[in-house]
């Protein structure tokens, strides 16, 4: 158990072009940051965004279930088919 309040690491080794590479280099220089950062930044948003539409695909899903009541009077079987 950690006290200090910081996230265990664990290393990851990638393989990725080396233009890939260099770019993440520049944009980190710019930055002020590491390729690492980087890398953990964006890993972190995505499994936001997953989290996200997650519970957002579960609240929908719990809407259609109990479904919505819209105020009007539900028709017979008649009105419904009944020509004008």
């Amino acid at each position: 158990m950690q006290s200090s309040g910081v996230a265990k690491t664990q290393n990851l080794t990638l393989r990725l072009p080396t233009t890939t590479v260099q770019k993440a280099k520049v944009v980190a220089a710019r930055r002020g940051t590491s390729i690492s950062a980087l890398v953990e930044e964006k890993i972190a948003e995505i499994a936001g965004e997953n989290e996200a539409y997650t519970s957002a695909r579960r609240q929908a899903l719990n809407a259609l279930e109990r479904g919505l009541h819209l105020g009007g009077q539900p028709l017979s079987r008649d009105d419904a088919h009944r020509r004008r």
